[in-house]
């Protein structure tokens, strides 16, 4: 995650907000202190346009998997 961050030039203040949590609480989850909720994975998959997988270390390709497309509602 610090990577992905640091790719970008953001601070862990910058994803603490994206992610509406502290930084204080964000580096915990950077450092392997807490682990992160799904919902924030999500959050920083789609943010930084890449897979969880990716960002928990399961595999290298950073290349995000193909979103499921919405069925149009009647």
């Amino acid at each position: 995650m610090k990577d992905l961050r640091e790719d970008k030039d953001l601070l862990q203040i910058d994803i603490a907000k994206l992610l509406k949590t502290s930084q204080v609480q964000y580096s915990r989850y950077e450092t392997g202190l807490r682990y992160m909720p799904i919902y924030h994975l999500k959050t920083l998959a789609e943010f930084y346009d890449t897979s969880i997988d990716y960002i928990i270390g399961l595999t290298n390709k950073k290349e995000p998997y193909p979103r499921i497309k919405e069925e149009k509602k009647s």
